[in-house]
């Protein structure tokens, strides 16, 4: 049992490096509390080895990985747009300089249910998952699922700690853009893996970044605009002398 338990970890642990899960939780981590994104983790990461397990050890049936999928996409595609328009709201309000450097500090229920669906429905149909359901159905269960659960949890610790140690250099506006951006081409590729498989690994991960690069050209030419509309703003309310 015990070679079981650190097979699968082994397995889950090197897939997940430099996986898109992994991406996300770096994402997660330069925006939110570490530990409301490991605890997301930890528990999307038990539910979703237990379905695979199942799946392998009892069904030995596959779920419907496109449809999941773009659930998926939308989901982050969501979360991205979301964060990127928290950027273009002023930061000359308290309340809002306080909300950009803890989003989480109001909710963190809220944070944990976007973390845990969000990796719940990453790993589903992922190709993690398949190799835990053909370690399942020739394994001891039990020893798989615990086994995936602790390399799938300590590859999200590693991508979050980096994260905080990139939070701790770059400033908080910076931190917002890019981690919007990130979601956005994680969805991306998201999408085009699941209904363009063909495309291949290097051409979809190009064609991805059209979707971080069209929203950074319009949060670019957004925050011009604001800054030339400025200075008119300010000379419209000035008095006028009369003498």
């Amino acid at each position: 049992m015990i070679a079981t338990i650190l097979l699968s970890f082994g397995v889950l642990f090197l897939a997940e490096l430099g996986d898109k899960s992994q991406l996300m939780a770096l994402t997660f981590a330069l925006r939110y509390r570490w530990w409301v994104v490991l605890a997301g983790i930890t528990t999307a990461s038990i539910a979703v080895n237990l379905i695979a397990v199942g799946v392998g050890h009892f069904l030995g049936a596959a779920l419907p990985t496109s449809v999941i999928a773009a659930i998926t996409a939308v989901v982050l595609l969501a979360v991205g747009l979301w964060t990127l328009g928290e950027t273009v709201r002023t930061d000359t309000d308290e309340d809002t300089e306080v909300a950009e450097k803890d989003p989480g500090a109001r909710s963190r229920w809220r944070v944990f249910f976007m973390v845990l669906s969000a990796f719940l429905l990453a790993e589903l149909g992922d190709r993690t998952m398949f190799a835990i359901i053909a370690l399942a159905s020739s394994h001891n269960w039990v020893a798989v699922w615990l086994g995936s659960v602790a390399g799938m949890v300590a590859a999200g610790a590693g991508a979050i700690a980096l994260g905080i140690l990139l939070g701790k250099h770059v400033p908080e506006r910076a931190i917002a853009i890019g981690s919007g951006l990130l979601f956005l081409y994680i969805g991306a590729a998201t999408l085009l893996s699941a209904f363009a498989p063909g495309l291949g690994r290097v051409t979809e991960y190009a064609i991805s970044l059209l979707a971080p690069a069209v929203a950074g050209a319009a949060l670019w030419a957004l925050r011009r605009r604001s800054v030339a509309s400025a200075p008119r703003a300010e000379l419209e309310d000035e008095p006028v002398d009369s003498h």
